[in-house]
């Protein structure tokens, strides 16, 4: 019997640990909605809800980038952009564009400033720089650099998954090659 009441007081004990736990689930659903709209707000992140979305919008960047910096592609080009897939665990999905250019100097300066400098908070990483000093005819040099750099920016995964070491990027929706500019 005193087993028994015993019991009936350890199930009454977790039944009422329970309906409060149950009774704060408006306040915590709250707490996060609000946690979630700060996130959206910090420039840190890419709106977008995919990666795929995401890389669209770093090519959409760049090109705004280089027309901004050399109206009507005459100092600066882009020669290749190619979306890079999976490959890398991190906490928050990285999309990624490898990006390779044709710039004078203060053009390629320009460019990226102008990408690193911007909302959403976007990384210039692999940047390799070199110079294109080679006799284009007899008695003429063609000036400038061929630039070439990886650039990406971090995504805020969806509502329903959780950050995580283990997470992987979603694959590209295209293979391959990347387009060539004008």
């Amino acid at each position: 019997m005193r087993e028994l009441g015993s019991r009936i007081e350890m199930l009454q004990a977790r039944e009422l640990r329970v309906r409060r736990e149950l009774e704060q689930a408006p306040q915590v659903r709250e707490a996060l909605e609000r946690a979630r709209e700060t996130m959206l707000e910090v420039p840190g992140f890419m709106p977008q809800a995919s990666v795929e979305l995401a890389t669209a919008a770093l090519v959409q960047r760049l090109e705004q980038a280089v027309l901004d910096a050399s109206p009507g592609n005459r100092s600066c080009a882009i020669s290749n952009r190619s979306p890079m897939t999976g490959g890398r665990t991190e906490r928050y999905p990285r999309a990624t564009v490898q990006v390779r250019l044709r710039c004078g100097n203060p053009e390629l300066a320009a460019v990226l400033h102008s990408l690193e400098t911007g909302t959403p908070r976007l990384f210039v990483d692999n940047l390799n720089i070199l110079s294109q000093r080679h006799t284009v005819a007899a008695g003429t040099a063609s000036g400038g650099t061929d630039v070439s750099f990886d650039l990406s920016g971090h995504v805020l995964p969806g509502p329903g998954t959780a950050p995580g070491p283990g997470r992987a990027a979603a694959p590209s929706a295209t293979s391959g090659g990347g387009a060539d500019g004008d």
